[in-house]
């Protein structure tokens, strides 16, 4: 299926590993043209340098910098406008901050975990509606987590943000509806890549019962990988997808508990 993203222009946050990569490199794969954005230089650079050997230099934009910050991202949207192309969609993947477990969260910890998970998400998406609103179309996706939909046993800043991030999504698709601009959440489950958390707790000492859990509360007995993300979000964005709005959905191989 042709999703009709031949030169759109998605920008992707977190864009350097995981998730986020697995987004950038489906939609290349479908023709769109991809501005990635993260906070470490050297990483982003090596992977803007290997999608650039496959699908051409023209294709990729990227910059660093901090997402949390409204004028980082405002900077980058208007460049990207600017010497890029007009925004069709943009991913907000910007997550997880140290957290311990329990209640005894300091003040700083909370404060933290709220503007990494869910300010970055508001900043993006407001910057994109700026511009999106005024063409009548557009795609934002949260990247949020099936933590988000029920108390899961993560540490309290990560839920109690990505569940914050389901209702803004829900929110702003009322919002910009009306405009024609479609907002909608992905809520990925348990997804193992390099140096991610899953792939540091599948290979360490405790290996061997956690993938007992996943094959005991995951229907399908295995994790998740970024590409499966990646083409979930791929059709979300794209104009195929042109009557979903408001929507969270979970991508989590039937993960309930």
């Amino acid at each position: 299926m042709d999703l009709g993203l031949k030169d759109k222009v998605i920008f992707v946050a977190g864009a350097s590993r995981g998730i986020g990569l697995g987004i950038v490199e489906a939609c290349l794969a479908e023709g769109a043209k991809v501005a990635m954005a993260a906070r470490g230089a050297e990483a982003l650079q090596a992977e803007k340098s290997r999608l650039a050997d496959i699908y051409g230099a023209d294709r990729l934009w990227s910059q660093t910098g901090d997402l949390r910050d409204t004028a980082t991202v405002d900077a980058m949207v208007a460049d990207i406008e600017h010497s890029f192309g007009p925004l069709w969609g943009v991913v907000a993947n910007v997550g997880l901050h140290p957290c311990p477990p329990g209640f005894e969260v300091d003040d700083d910890t909370w404060r933290g975990g709220m503007s990494q998970n869910l300010d970055s998400a508001f900043i993006l998406s407001r910057a994109a509606l700026r511009v999106m609103q005024p063409r009548s179309e557009g795609s934002i996706l949260f990247i949020s987590s099936i933590a988000g939909l029920s108390g899961l046993g993560t540490p309290l800043t990560y839920g109690t943000a990505k569940a914050a991030m389901n209702h803004l999504g829900k929110e702003l698709a009322a919002v910009a509806g009306p405009s024609g601009v479609r907002v909608n959440v992905i809520a990925p489950g348990n997804i193992i890549f390099p140096d991610g958390d899953w792939e540091k707790r599948a290979n360490g000492e405790k290996g061997a019962s956690v993938m007992r859990w996943i094959k005991r509360e995951v229907p399908l007995q295995r994790f998740g990988k970024p590409e499966e993300i990646g083409s979930a979000a791929a059709y979300v964005l794209s104009p195929r997808a042109s009557f979903i709005t408001g929507a969270i959905i979970p991508v989590d191989g039937g993960q309930d508990k």
